[in-house]
């Protein structure tokens, strides 16, 4: 690591960040039993695990240049991983920002919108399959998938490394409960519902309607 990295980090910068995106995470996605609050604590993980390193003290940077000898910067003193142990260079390392922080901005809208529509049928007494609900199962889930996987493009870390598979295998298992209930609830017409919509992914040529649901509302059978 080159000399003059902080080694102490921004602490108080990263207890704000962590509040602020917990706050998030916890206004759009509240658990509801002890099990998901487990799925919510791996979350909850990753977010410490990302800010730590991001403004505390960058273990898995310090550990690539003290174990594989790479000369990486700390990111907030012009370093950015992907670019430097691929040689992009500064545009490189732009680019590398730019494209991570899209993705997460993409699956936060999601996770929010998906709660919008959740509570807008909630309140009515329907089943959401309108709106993001008719390009996939599970929009809030993919929005968490997209926001985690966006910060392993901008950020990745060894603890997040490791958290995302599991995350993404805690919330498949979580799927899978709510669509058991929601069959035991709705029967048949969740049971056709999950016939034509996919889980977690939109079919090949439908990402476009997550971009603008409300025509979902029209083209949905």
């Amino acid at each position: 690591m080159k000399s003059g990295s902080p080694l102490g980090g921004t602490w108080g910068l990263t207890a704000v960040m962590v509040v602020i995106v917990s706050w998030i995470l916890y206004r759009y996605l509240a658990p509801k039993s002890w099990k998901e609050w487990t799925r919510a604590g791996l979350i909850q993980a990753f977010i410490i695990a990302l800010y730590a390193e991001m403004y505390g003290f960058p273990l898995t940077i310090y550990l690539l240049t003290g174990w594989l000898g790479i000369s990486i910067p700390w990111l907030h003193q012009s370093g950015h991983l992907w670019a430097a142990l691929f040689g992009w260079g500064d545009l490189g390392a732009m680019v590398e920002m730019l494209v991570g922080y899209t993705v997460v901005f993409f699956g936060i809208s999601l996770l929010i919108e998906g709660w919008r529509e959740v509570y807008r049928a909630t309140q009515k007494k329907e089943l959401a399959t309108d709106g993001l609900y008719a390009v996939v199962r599970h929009p809030q889930y993919t929005g968490i998938f997209l926001a985690i996987f966006g910060q392993l493009i901008h950020w990745p870390t060894i603890p997040t490394l490791v958290l995302f598979p599991l995350i993404v295998w805690a919330y498949a298992r979580l799927a899978k409960k709510e669509e058991r209930a929601m069959l035991a609830q709705h029967g048949a017409a969740y049971a056709e519902y999950r016939r034509q919509v996919p889980m977690f992914f939109p079919r090949r040529g439908e990402w476009r309607r997550l971009l603008n649901p409300g025509s979902s509302e029209n083209d949905h059978p």
